[in-house]
């Protein structure tokens, strides 16, 4: 059974929950390779707002993001979630750009899913590590200037 391509990366793009988004994005990643999703041309772009994200990190002004010096335990520790964080927000970009455009050759979707996943593992590598340090995703506030960006 095949399942439409753009239909489930909207689905992965609106997952809220940060380690059921890495694993369906994996899943649709791995899906995709081997030929598995149709292309659903009937599926419209519909308005694409914000992306699927937990409640945690708080999303503050990037002026109000507190610097931290990385002399100290919590200023590494932070270091680590602002690259966690942006690593969350690069799944989504990745989902995004497979989402939002289309008519490209089937290449370019198997090439941003494959980005998607990669930035999921990515993800969960430095939620491992925030873990060791004490520390879990949404613990600092962080900012959501790479998505407006975009």
């Amino acid at each position: 059974m095949t399942t439409g391509l753009f239909e489930s990366t909207r689905r992965c793009l609106a997952l809220r929950d940060p380690a059921a988004k890495c694993g369906a994005v994996a899943e649709l990643a791995a899906a995709c390779r081997a030929g598995l999703l149709r292309f659903d041309a009937e599926c419209t772009v519909g308005p694409i707002g914000p992306p699927g994200r937990p409640d945690r990190p708080w999303l503050v002004d990037a002026a109000r993001v507190p610097r931290r010096r990385l002399g100290s335990a919590e200023g590494r520790t932070a270091l680590v979630h602002a690259v966690a964080h942006i690593e969350f927000n690069a799944i989504n970009l990745a989902l995004d750009a497979a989402y939002r455009f289309r008519g490209m050759p089937a290449r370019y979707y198997e090439d941003w899913l494959s980005v998607a996943a990669d930035e999921a593992r990515h993800f969960q590598l430095l939620q491992q590590r925030l873990g060791a340090m004490g520390k879990s995703y949404g613990d600092f506030p962080a900012h959501n200037g790479l998505w407006e960006m975009a």
